[in-house]
């Protein structure tokens, strides 16, 4: 009977189309091709590039499918690079980028940091903005279960090229439009300031 029940849950994740987990070992090899932009530990050299080490593998497996997909969030590197992935080698390669340490945090600018850092605390009320850390954590940790993204240490200038590709429409793969909604209220100071801040986050 006890074999039943256990094959029976198997059974139903199998048909659910629960999320495969990652290998990190078998990551590692398959995630060489990352390296020349994202660093081979994920710590990306490259302001441009953000940094993946440390980051939770639900949320690079969404995003590598979002770029394969084409459709939510373009990209014509990141579209080649994924076009061949399968989803086992999508979560081998999330699962090997989680595994890595994030080195140091991104340089910022203080006094912009310091604008930002009551926006990420505390939000904004009259805008109708909420604070940043209650999605993302205080130390930009973010929520591995849910999938938010850590953004603690991330490169200011990924991180602000991302809220104004959520405010502008040209990225449309957050869930129920929430990103977009913030994103929408922000002035470019306030984006600027905020993204800033995050980089500051260890």
């Amino acid at each position: 009977m006890k074999k039943l029940i256990l094959a029976s849950i198997s059974m139903f994740f199998l048909m659910s189309g629960a999320a495969i987990a990652g290998d990190a070992a078998a990551g590692k090899a398959k995630s060489a091709a990352c390296g020349g932009c994202h660093g081979f530990d994920g710590n990306s050299p490259i302001p441009a590039y953000p940094k993946l080490a440390g980051q939770n593998e639900a949320y690079i497996v969404s995003q590598i499918k979002a770029f394969k997909a084409n459709t939510d969030r373009q990209n014509a590197i990141m579209m080649g690079m994924s076009a061949g992935l399968s989803d086992e080698d999508t979560a081998d390669i999330g699962a090997y980028f989680q595994a890595q340490r994030l080195k140091e945090a991104a340089p910022f600018d203080a006094d912009k940091a310091a604008a930002g850092r009551e926006l990420y605390k505390g939000g904004d009320l009259q805008k109708g903005i909420p604070a940043c850390q209650s999605c993302h954590g205080p130390k930009g940790a973010g929520v591995a279960g849910i999938g938010y993204p850590q953004l603690g240490g991330q490169y200011a200038d990924y991180t602000l090229a991302q809220l104004k590709a959520f405010k502008n429409g040209t990225r449309k793969n957050d869930d129920k439009m929430l990103m977009r909604s913030i994103a929408e209220k922000l002035s470019d100071d306030e984006m600027d300031a905020v993204s800033n801040y995050i980089a500051s986050l260890k």
